[in-house]
C-alpha cells in the first residue's frame, strides 16, 4: 500500500467516526464580538481533521518503522573460531540478532543451544560466555597452545575496538574460571564484500578468512581452500613462522602416528593433537590414549614423517607382558607387576629438566628391559640441548640422566 493509499483510507475511517454537527456546535457557543472567522462547509472541517489525524498516524508509522529497523539492524558480526567457527550478527544494543554454526564443528558446539537459535535476543557477553563455556567442555581449548580468535566486524571502528576489549575481557574470565590455558587471539575488521564471498565459499568466519589471507600474504603459492580447512592455531604458527609450506594437517598427522603405532584397527584408540608448527623441526605432536596407557608421537608438519614414537606399539605391549607373566618358580617382581606409565614417566623428566612441555620437541619414550628390571627410556630436546633419562617403571625414581648440547 503506498502513502496515498493510505492516507486516503485512513481519511475515510475517520469519516465515518467524525462528528457532522458543526451547525449544531457553533449555536450552542455563546455569540462573541470581534472578527468572526467564516467556516466554510462541512467537508472542510471534517478533510481537516481527517489530514491532522492521518498525519498523526503517519508520524507514528514512521517512527514505528524507524524503531523496528533499528532494533534489527545489524550493526556489528562478530565471529568466534578455534576450529569450530560461529558467527553472531548483532544491534546497537549488543543483542544477538542471529547466531550461525559456519561448520560441522561448531553444530556440536551449539547443539545444547538450539543450534544458536536459543541465543537469539540474548546479550553478546552472555551469549560468548555460553559458547566459550561448551568450547571448553568439548575439549577445544584445554591445551597451553590452544587459540580462540575474536574477530569485531563494524563500519564504526570505535564500536568494533569497544566490542574487541569487552569481548576479550569476557573470554578470559571464562579460560581464567575453567582453568584453560589457551591463548585469546582479536582483530577488528571493515566490511569488505571480498572477504565475505571467500567466507562464505569455504564456510568460515570473516575473521578466519582474513587469517588466512595474512598467511598467503606471506607465501602466494598456498592455496587458499586448503589454508581454510587448518584451524586458528595452526594459522597462527604457520603465519609466525613465515609459511614456509603447506602443512599435512591434524587428521593426517594422527593418522600418520597411527599407521606408525600400529593401532589403525583398534577402535578403542583416542588421539589428541597439538600443532606446534612454529618450532623447529616443525611438527604435531599426537598422544594416542589407549587401553595400555598414553603414548605420544611426533610428526613432521610438512613430510608426515614419525620423528619419535614407539613403533609397533601393539607388539611392544604384547612382549612386555610376555615379561610380565608369572612362572611356576618365580613371583611376579613388583617392577612388572605395575608401571608409572608414559605419561607420567614423560613428566617425571621435564620436571627435572625444569623444562615444559609446549618447549620440548623430539620426545621419544620407551619401556624397556635392564636387567630384569622395567625402565622408561625418556629423551628429548629443548632450546639447544639434548636430555635423556632412565626412569623406573614402578617407583618412578630417576636411575640415570644426561644432558649435553645438541648437535
Amino acid at each position: 500500500m503506498t502513502n496515498e493509499q493510505m492516507e486516503r483510507h485512513l481519511a475515510s475511517a475517520v469519516e465515518k467516526t467524525a462528528p457532522d454537527d458543526v451547525n449544531g456546535v457553533l449555536s450552542r457557543c455563546e455569540e462573541r464580538k470581534g472578527t468572526v472567522i467564516p467556516m466554510t462547509t462541512k467537508k472542510t472541517t471534517k478533510r481537516r481533521w481527517t489530514s491532522l489525524i492521518a498525519a498523526c498516524l503517519a508520524v507514528m508509522l514512521l517512527g514505528g518503522g524507524l524503531f523496528y529497523q533499528q532494533v534489527n539492524a545489524v550493526a556489528s558480526v562478530v565471529s568466534l573460531d578455534v576450529n569450530p567457527s560461529i558467527e553472531l550478527k548483532v544491534n546497537r544494543s549488543e543483542k544477538v540478532l542471529v547466531c550461525t554454526p559456519l561448520n560441522e564443528d561448531a553444530k556440536a558446539i551449539l547443539a545444547d543451544m538450539g543450534s544458536g537459535a536459543d541465543l537469539k535476543g540474548a546479550k553478546l557477553d552472555v551469549a560468548v560466555n555460553a559458547i566459550v563455556g561448551s568450547l571448553v567442555r568439548n575439549g577445544y581449548l584445554d591445551s597451553i597452545s590452544s587459540v580462540i580468535m575474536i574477530s569485531v566486524e563494524d563500519k564504526d571502528t570505535a564500536r568494533a575496538e569497544k566490542l574487541q576489549r569487552e569481548l576479550t575481557s569476557t573470554v578470559d574470565g571464562v579460560l581464567q574460571t575453567s582453568e584453560s590455558r589457551a591463548s585469546v587471539l582479536t582483530q577488528t575488521l571493515t566490511q569488505d564484500a571480498g572477504l565475505t564471498q571467500q567466507a562464505r565459499e569455504n564456510s568460515i568466519s570473516t575473521g578466519k578468512a582474513a587469517l588466512v589471507n595474512r598467511v598467503l600474504a606471506l607465501n602466494a603459492t598456498l592455496k587458499f581452500d586448503a589454508l581454510a580447512k587448518l584451524s586458528v592455531e595452526e594459522l597462527k604458527d604457520l603465519a609466525e613462522a613465515g609459511a614456509p609450506a603447506m602443512p599435512i594437517g591434524m587428521d593426517a598427522a594422527r593418522t600418520a602416528a597411527e599407521e606408525y603405532a600400529g593401532t589403525t584397527a583398534v577402535d578403542s584408540v583416542t588421539a589428541e593433537v597439538d600443532p606446534e608448527l612454529d618450532e623447529s623441526p616443525a611438527h604435531y605432536e599426537v598422544e594416542l590414549q589407549t587401553a595400555w596407557g598414553e603414548f605420544e608421537y611426533l610428526v613432521d608438519a610438512y613430510t608426515g614423517k614419525v620423528l619419535s614414537g614407539q613403533k609397533d606399539l601393539l607388539a611392544a605391549v604384547s612382549a612386555s607382558n610376555e615379561m610380565a607373566k608369572p612362572t611356576d618358580q618365580k613371583p611376579v617382581p613388583p617392577e612388572a607387576a605395575q608401571s608409572i606409565g608414559y605419561a607420567k614417566a614423560k613428566s617425571i623428566a621435564l620436571n627435572h629438566a625444569g623444562v615444559s612441555e609446549s618447549k620440548a620437541y623430539d620426545m621419544d619414550i620407551e619401556l624397556d628391559d635392564e636387567d630384569g628390571m622395567l625402565v622408561y627410556e625418556v629423551e628429548f630436546k629443548s632450546g639447544g640441548m639434548e636430555y635423556s633419562y632412565e626412569i623406573n617403571a614402578a617407583s618412578g625414581a630417576i636411575l640415570k640422566h644426561e644432558t649435553e648440547i645438541d648437535d
